[in-house]
């Protein structure tokens, strides 16, 4: 229901991305004001704890001053220059330095853009480019997983493996495999073991790649845990093997850490967690806790070698954004990144997730909760209609969008995906805001819970 003219101006004219438009003009939008710590404010004083994050992105929190004081210097001094043909500014030098020494190993060169779709789009064509320069000119397929994230562009679209960001788009482009997502809860057969069906998951990944011709695949592309999909953790010895597999065959191993990277799991990045050691690795939304807009792709020195080689047998390397790299998002980058490191946010992430985790697990008992899962601090809750035989609720979906709608009326915003409902707060919140976040969670899920016993009424 539309209830002022900021609303009314927003459903008229503006068009919201991952939103079905007909709902957002029937029921207007949310319009948020502010935000301090964990906490937004709509534009009628309303508070909610802000438990994703915004998009996954937002580990400092809202209101970080010396990230504003950052962007406020760097404005006043550079408020932007390009990095076209051979200029440079001291924010995107220091920024690629610093990323290097903070990924894994071996990651030695960076190249800016400004979200993790765009990043993972130059993936594409720094693959294709790289395999071109080397004379492999047919070794251009992707595998990619059933669930996986990885944006929305045309080539990003077609890495990701969820069928609502592809439906009507005519994607995916048939450069991409997909296999099965990673899920033990979900796909695993009756009676199977977790070790048998990471075994299934690898059979099918090397068998694709002889179906398809080792000299046609060109790079395997993964987030260590995923995020969209359902935040789904892989099973033991999924990714070992994957590794295993692709060298095997030639297949680079790109890591997509836009979600996982600077803290979330635990580690600096989810690589470190999931025992990965990546070709090329992705990040976005935490490096600048998105005060700015920002993402960056990271590879090893043998594929860069190619890809300057073959840049001056061309005469160009031709690919770039003119606000990649921009010095503001750098500056703000460094700022955060420092923030990270001082505070040591990413070993207090490490502990809170066990912290939310560990109350999150008092859920486990509830008729309607099927699986808790995560690591660090990021989380899911699915819920389903039957805990015993792991039935959906049907139809899939609404129980979800119902409690994501709900939480709203609790002070609570999460992601509702599917029916599973995802937690992915800063990584500044404390043990005494995560106690409050999951009691707005429990009071959101009592009445969710009468909803269900009722018959799951549409009005």
């Amino acid at each position: 229901m539309l209830t002022n003219s900021l609303q009314s101006l927003d459903v008229a004219h503006h068009i919201h991305p991952i939103t079905n438009l007909r709902r957002l003009e029937r029921q207007g939008p949310i319009v948020i004001d502010r935000g301090q710590g964990i906490y937004v404010y709509d534009d009628e004083g309303r508070e909610y704890i802000e438990a994703m994050a915004g998009l996954w992105s937002v580990g400092l929190g809202f209101g970080e001053q010396r990230l504003v004081d950052a962007a406020t210097k760097q404005l006043e001094k550079l408020p932007y220059y390009h990095v076209f043909s051979q200029k440079a500014h001291a924010p995107s030098a220091l920024l690629a330095a610093k990323l290097t020494e903070l990924a894994p190993a071996g990651l030695e060169h960076v190249f800016f853009t400004n979200s993790g779709a765009e990043a993972n789009d130059s993936v594409v064509k720094f693959v294709w480019y790289y395999n071109n320069a080397i004379g492999r000119p047919e070794k251009k397929k992707f595998l990619a997983r059933d669930g996986g994230y990885h944006g929305i562009t045309v080539a990003a679209g077609s890495l990701t493996g969820l069928q609502t960001n592809q439906k009507g788009f005519d994607l995916p482009l048939p450069f991409v495999r997909h296999l099965s997502r990673p899920h033990f809860y979900r796909a695993g057969l009756p009676g199977e073991t977790e070790e048998a069906f990471t075994e299934r998951l690898l059979k099918e990944l090397e068998d694709t790649i002889l179906a398809e011709g080792p000299e046609t695949v060109a790079a395997f592309i993964g987030e260590p845990v995923m995020g969209a999909g359902g935040v789904l953790v892989p099973p033991k010895g999924y990714w070992a093997g994957v590794q295993e597999i692709c060298r095997k065959y030639d297949v680079l191993v790109v890591a997509d850490e836009v979600i996982n990277g600077f803290g979330r799991l635990g580690t600096m990045f989810g690589c470190e967690t999931l025992g990965i050691e990546p070709d090329i690795l992705v990040c976005s939304k935490q490096i600048t806790s998105s005060y700015q807009p920002l993402a960056a792709v990271l590879m090893k020195d043998f594929i860069y070698q190619a890809m300057a080689d073959a840049s001056e047998k061309l005469g160009v390397f031709g690919h770039g954004y003119t606000t990649g790299a921009h010095p503001v998002s750098t500056a703000v980058a460094l700022e955060n990144l420092a923030i990270i490191e001082e505070r040591d946010l990413v070993a207090r992430s490490k502990e809170l997730g066990a912290y939310m985790h560990a109350g999150l697990a008092k859920f486990a008992d509830h008729p309607h909760v099927g699986e808790i899962r995560g690591i660090g601090l990021i989380a899911a809750v699915e819920l389903v209609a039957d805990k015993a035989t792991k039935a959906k609720f049907e139809p899939f979906g609404k129980v979800g969008l119902r409690f994501f709608d709900h939480a709203h009326e609790h002070g609570l915003i999460v992601r509702g995906i599917g029916d599973s409902i995802a937690f992915c707060p800063p990584m500044i919140i404390t043990e005494a805001e995560i106690d409050e976040m999951l009691r707005r969670f429990k009071a959101t899920l009592d009445d969710i819970t009468a909803w269900i016993a009722a018959g799951m009424p549409d009005a």
